[in-house]
C-alpha cells in the first residue's frame, strides 16, 4: 500500500472532492477525478464512500455543517443575553450564506445543485439551525426576557421570516444596495415582538 493510500481519510477525500467540483462542476466531476487528484485508485475512494451519491451527500453535508458550526457557538453562549444572541445568530447566518455566495460563486452554484440532490442533508441542516434558534428563544423565555408560549414555533417563525437573508434562492439580492438596512429593520421588528411586556 502506498504512503498516500495509507493516510487517505474521509476528510482528505471530501476536501479533494470540493476542489474537483469547483473545477469541473457537479455534472462533470467523477470519482475518478477525485481519486486522480489524491493520487490513489478510485477503489480507495470507494472504500470510504460506497457510491458517488454517498460522496456527494457527504461533501454537501460538510459544506452545510460549516455554517452550523459557526452558529452553534452563538447558540451555546448562555452567559449572554438572549436578545443579543438572537440578533448575532441571525446576523451570522446572513453573513455566512452571503460569503458562501459571494466569495466562491462557482462553488456556491455547484452546491446549489448538490443540495437539490441531497434533501436529507438539507433537512438535517435546517433542523439543526432551527434547534439552535429554539434553544436561544427557550433561554429567553425561561429568563423572562421573551414572552412566547412555544419556543420551537417561535424559532421556526423567526427562521422563516428571515428566509430572504439566508435562503440561497435569494442570493442575488444579498449584495444589493440597502439590503443591510432591510435586514436590520426586520430583525429589530422581530426582536421587539419577542420581548416581554414591561
Amino acid at each position: 500500500m502506498s504512503p498516500t493510500a495509507e493516510t487517505l481519510t474521509a476528510e482528505r477525500i471530501l476536501a479533494a472532492t470540493e476542489e474537483v467540483l469547483r473545477r469541473h462542476g457537479p455534472a462533470k466531476a467523477t470519482v475518478v477525478d477525485v481519486a486522480r487528484a489524491l493520487g490513489v485508485s478510485h477503489g480507495s475512494v470507494y472504500r470510504h464512500f460506497r457510491t458517488k451519491a454517498a460522496l456527494r451527500e457527504a461533501v454537501t453535508k460538510r459544506w452545510l455543517d460549516r455554517t452550523s458550526e459557526v452558529l452553534s457557538g452563538i447558540a451555546a453562549a448562555t452567559d449572554r443575553d438572549p436578545e443579543s444572541r438572537v440578533r448575532d445568530w441571525l446576523r451570522a447566518l446572513f453573513d455566512a450564506k452571503r460569503h458562501k455566495a459571494g466569495d466562491d460563486p462557482e462553488l456556491f452554484a455547484t452546491y446549489t445543485v448538490l443540495t437539490t440532490e441531497n434533501s436529507d442533508a438539507v433537512d438535517e441542516h435546517l433542523t439543526d439551525l432551527t434547534t439552535q434558534l429554539t434553544d436561544i428563544v427557550r433561554t429567553g423565555t425561561e429568563s423572562g426576557a421573551f414572552t412566547t408560549p412555544d419556543p420551537a414555533t417561535t424559532a421556526t417563525a423567526l427562521f422563516q421570516a428571515t428566509a430572504r437573508f439566508h435562503d440561497p434562492g435569494y442570493y442575488r439580492e444579498w449584495e444589493r444596495a440597502g439590503i443591510e438596512g432591510e435586514f436590520e429593520a426586520l430583525v429589530d421588528l422581530l426582536v421587539r415582538g419577542l420581548r416581554a411586556a414591561v
